[in-house]
């Protein structure tokens, strides 16, 4: 898939999502997250990304502890179609989030705030009805202490945040439980939009992960990996 694909793919995935969220009433926030998974051993320390294209300092870190709950139908319709539906409290964007299908390395998400735990927002059912209209019930809880460093430019800019997670899940249908350490860098507002110097920033965020003794992400998300995917 070409970077003009991808782009094309995340608009128009944003451009549906929002308009069927709208018409349930209550706009959310939107975003585009653009970021990269590794795995790593419990022991592993975090890479050295002083040397990355763009970025002038790295701030120290911010715990965060993270607790999500997700929720799908009885036949996995939401996680069959790519998309995933979960309260999160913790961290700066404590919500309701809805993630749309992956496109390259990019996913739309929209949120809402808390609101009750048994109680999806209604905009949030609307925005899933091309999806699926049947009943949504407890799919799995992923539990996260999360240490979170900025990659900040010569301005103070955010080019990238880089994520520590060790990860602690349920899945609430099989009872199974798992636990792994993975780091994540999603793209920040001083992130380069230029095709080519997006892929140099990544191409040297791989370099210093494996040099760290990082490796490719096992699994394409937490919620993938939490049911044993």
């Amino acid at each position: 898939m070409t970077d003009a694909e991808g782009a094309a793919g995340v608009a128009g995935a944003a451009a549906d999502a929002g308009a069927a969220a709208d018409a349930g009433g209550d706009a959310p926030e939107r975003s585009v997250e653009v970021e990269l998974k590794f795995d790593a051993d419990a022991d592993t320390r975090v890479p050295d990304f002083s040397g990355l294209p763009g970025v002038a300092s790295v701030t120290a870190g911010e715990l965060r502890e993270l607790d999500a709950r997700y929720l799908d139908t009885a036949e996995f319709s939401l996680a069959s179609a790519g998309y995933a539906l979960r309260r999160r409290t913790g961290g700066h964007d404590a919500g309701w989030h809805i993630k749309g299908p992956r496109v390259g390395d990019a996913r739309v998400e929209l949120q809402w705030p808390l609101g009750e735990w048994d109680t999806v927002p209604g905009a949030a059912v609307a925005a899933l009805a091309h999806v699926t209209d049947a009943p949504l019930g407890p799919l799995a809880r992923i539990r996260n202490q999360r240490t979170a460093y900025n990659l900040l430019d010569a301005s103070g800019g955010v080019v990238a945040e880089f994520a520590d997670d060790h990860v602690d899940t349920l899945d609430e249908r099989s009872g199974a439980t798992r636990e792994w350490r993975e780091w994540e860098i999603e793209l920040g507002p001083a992130a380069p939009s230029d095709a080519d110097e997006r892929a140099a920033f990544f191409a040297a965020v791989r370099d210093a992960v494996f040099a760290a003794g990082g490796r490719e992400a096992s699994s394409a998300s937490k919620l993938a990996r939490a049911l044993g995917y």
